[in-house]
């Protein structure tokens, strides 16, 4: 019987005969530092943007003076404003130099400037022209201005603005600025900003943005995707938002009348949409006007 060959020894190769292996290729110096400086300005460019429009960033008296004289640059104004409204709460006697200037802004063009003077001339009630400034802006075309110079006069003793007070608990209703076909609406029960967008409308080719006039809830659509509407027609109805209803129970509990209660009332409600501290800033505030019509 024949025995098997032995078998082959299993032997290494060489390492001279392996075969190259691909080497994966570097990046360059070049490359990587490009790649290092892109990612650091997507880090950057938000914070730097965020760091420009945050109005609780501090400026100095000559940055402050700068700002409120920037008409290129209207935010730059609202921050100078912001800022001597807050030094005004804290009784800083030297934000008096820019008053004249302050008051002045009660007729700029820009509704957000506008808004934002009202709001500050009623952290100092002793400032030379505010109340004046502030009973103009009674007239405002803007409702959120004429709610916010109303509030301010309350400050001041001033009951002048009650029916901006009053308008500030109903619901706002959205217009159309133009005529045209609607091709988008925002969805019933959406939470909306001031300035936000309720609806688009298409006329021969131009687009135009319907936008609310207050921070709230879109409460109701008067007009539907695909339907044509003339100018001035309605298209929404937002419900005014928890601050907003807030600061204005507030200020009728100082100032508010009989005639005020049916616009209080629906507020003292246990609903979903009614936070605690509104309803009972609006129990208060009912009993306040009975008070007062009792004595």
């Amino acid at each position: 019987m024949s025995s098997l060959p032995n078998a082959a020894p299993q032997t290494s190769p060489d390492a001279s005969e392996t075969p190259d292996r691909p080497r994966k290729p570097r990046m360059s110096t070049r490359n990587r530092l490009l790649f290092f400086l892109t990612a650091w300005l997507i880090v950057l460019m938000p914070f730097l943007f965020w760091w420009n429009t945050w109005f609780g960033r501090q400026l100095s008296d000559k940055q402050l003076a700068e700002y409120l004289q920037d008409e290129k640059h209207p935010r730059h104004i609202q921050h100078a404003l912001v800022q001597i409204g807050e030094r005004m709460t804290r009784h800083d006697a030297s934000v008096t130099q820019w008053y004249p200037q302050v008051a002045k802004l009660a007729s700029y063009p820009v509704e957000e400037v506008r808004n934002t003077d009202a709001w500050v001339m009623g952290q100092d009630t002793t400032g030379a022209g505010f109340h004046e400034a502030l009973l103009k802006m009674l007239a405002d075309p803007s409702l959120m201005v004429r709610g916010n110079a109303a509030l301010s006069l309350v400050r001041f003793g001033d009951a002048s603005g009650r029916p901006q007070i009053l308008e500030l608990l109903q619901p706002a209703t959205v217009t159309a600025s133009r005529p045209g076909k609607v091709i988008d609406t925002s969805a019933v029960g959406t939470a909306i900003r001031q300035g936000g967008i309720v609806a688009k409308l298409q006329e021969g080719g131009q687009t135009t943005e319907i936008r609310s006039p207050i921070t709230g809830r879109l409460r109701a659509l008067s007009a539907q995707t695909g339907q044509t509407v003339a100018a001035g027609s309605e298209i929404a109805t937002i419900d005014p938002g928890t601050e907003q209803v807030w600061e204005a129970l507030r200020a009728l509990y100082l100032v508010g009348q009989p005639d005020d209660l049916a616009a209080v009332l629906p507020y003292e409600r246990e609903l979903p949409d009614i936070p605690d501290h509104v309803r009972k800033q609006a129990i208060e505030t009912e009993k306040a006007i009975r008070d007062r019509t009792n004595h």
